[in-house]
């Protein structure tokens, strides 16, 4: 009779282990990808642009050491880095389901019977040990679904802490180009004050020598001074750039040296592949951990309609005395036992209804991700082209105005014209400095943005090297479950 037990339980065991899983195996759901991006056109270099490190792309030493300390220090890199840390905790806590639940108890009883049941009214007492073991035999694959959730949802948080990554990287280089721009618009107004300052004493000299009108005089201390007013606002907008990048350094605001001058854009790089998006943006891949996570709940909800098999026992003493706890006899058990249901007036199909409904609507944001995707590189592209464009016809409008202070200062040391041309082109020149600065650091941040679309392979751990994607999920179908998968 014993043998026959033990191949009992051997046997459920063994059925426990080797079974499979009720509910739908994960497949990554098709998605329409077009074979090139929007406003690109096809090339042949095999070389992705999110394929080279921050710091080959930027050859800035200084960009360098300000994106190590972000993601060093960054505060949201900390927080991130905490929140995969829970979810790994997470994960433990669903893989500890796998193994038997073993608990243990001790306790003390001093018992003083009424007369009536012990009329010696003699006062008794127990100490006792158990130690208890129960284990659920994973049948039909619930634990192992609430497992393969739990991971998925310690993979998505992995993917958003490379997207927070991502992210910081962006704006420590966002907010650093801004800065440099503002500092090329304080050098502008400086020099421009200056001209303008040299315009107002010559009209002033001449005022006073009756050779000049007022009006000349006014108006060139109007434009001087419209100028200077600037310089205090662009000091101002540079301090609180600088208090921004501290910020995203995690440190309390202080100056941010910038000795060296602005590196030379980066040459263009092909974009790679739209495919290759659904591998490296950390947001899609994110997005694709919680479709696994909720893929995984659908099998968790069928699995709840079949009976739960489960292992217990029991080993205990109990001695009148501490001193013969352990050399009493002791009593143990051997349990086998099944608890399934029979009728919930309807609520494990309504969970299951709700799994499939969460399904539907995280396959949803999924492509959703995968869209807006594809339509950030596609713009960050248009910019980074058209951008160029306008740099360019920028570049040319001032060289142009150079020429026409220059041209104008020649007609009026030669009596051909007054001052008011020279004034005028000074006017002019200014904005059109401004536009020309702010389109090249436009450029910049199209170059940033571009990188940010493609998922760019920043990295936080030492070693400087690009960040690598994470093992794919396991492939399936990604598509709902079918009518056969229903219980």
């Amino acid at each position: 009779m014993k043998i026959i037990s033990t191949t009992i339980l051997i046997s459920v065991v063994a059925v426990a282990l080797c079974s499979c899983a009720v509910g739908p195996n994960y497949r990554r759901p098709p998605v329409a990808v077009p074979d090139q991006y929007y406003a690109e056109r096809a090339t042949a270099e095999a070389q992705s642009l999110a394929d080279l490190p921050w710091w080959r792309l930027f050859d800035d030493p200084l960009l360098v050491g300000l994106i190590d300390k972000a993601l060093q220090h960054g505060f949201d890199v900390q927080i991130a880095a905490a929140r995969v840390e829970e979810a790994r905790a997470r994960y433990g806590v669903a893989r500890s389901q796998f193994f038997p639940q073993v608990d243990y108890q001790a306790g003390f009883q001093r018992t003083k019977r009424d007369q009536i049941i012990d009329p010696t009214r003699s006062t008794t007492n127990a100490w006792s040990l158990e130690a208890g073991l129960s284990w659920e035999l994973d049948v039909w694959g619930r634990i192992r679904r609430l497992n393969e959730s739990a991971k998925a949802g310690y993979l998505a948080t992995e993917e958003a802490r490379r997207g927070v990554m991502l992210s910081l990287v962006s704006d420590v280089a966002t907010a650093y180009f801004e800065l440099r721009e503002l500092d090329a618009e304080l050098e502008i107004a400086k020099r421009t004050r200056e001209a303008f300052q040299g315009t107002y004493d010559l009209f002033n000299r001449r005022l006073e020598g009756g050779a000049s009108s007022a009006l000349a005089t006014s108006r060139a201390e109007a434009s001087l001074e419209t100028v200077a007013a600037q310089i205090p606002e662009l000091e101002r907008a540079i301090v609180a750039k600088e208090n921004q990048l501290n910020f995203l350094l995690g440190r309390n605001p202080q100056p941010i040296p910038r000795e060296t001058p602005l590196p030379p854009l980066p040459p263009a790089v092909p974009a790679g592949l739209p495919p290759q998006l659904l591998e490296r943006r950390p947001d899609i891949r994110e997005a694709e951990e919680s479709l696994v996570a909720a893929n995984a709940n659908v099998g968790v909800a069928i699995a709840n309609f079949f009976p739960a098999f489960s292992l217990t026992g029991l080993l205990g003493v109990v001695s009148p005395e501490l001193n013969t706890l352990f050399t009493n006899s002791s009593t143990w058990s051997v349990a086998a036992g099944m608890v399934g249901p029979l009728f919930h007036g309807g609520q494990l199909k309504s969970e299951y209804e709700a799994s499939k409904a969460q399904w539907q609507q995280v396959k949803v944001q999924y492509d959703a991700t995968v869209t807006n995707a594809l339509a950030e590189v596609s713009t960050a592209l248009i910019d980074r082209t058209k951008l160029a464009e306008t740099v360019q016809e920028r570049d040319k409008a001032v060289a142009a105005y150079e020429e026409a202070v220059r041209l104008s200062n020649i007609r009026y040391l030669s009596g051909l014209a007054s001052y008011f041309e020279v004034l005028d082109a000074q006017q002019q020149l200014y904005p059109a400095e401004n536009a020309l600065a702010q389109a090249k650091r436009d450029q910049f941040l199209a170059v940033v943005r571009l990188y940010r679309a493609l998922g760019g392979g920043w990295k936080a751990e030492a070693g400087g090297a690009p960040m690598q994607a994470s093992p794919v999920s396991t492939p399936g179908d990604g598509t709902a479950p079918t009518e056969k998968e229903k219980p």
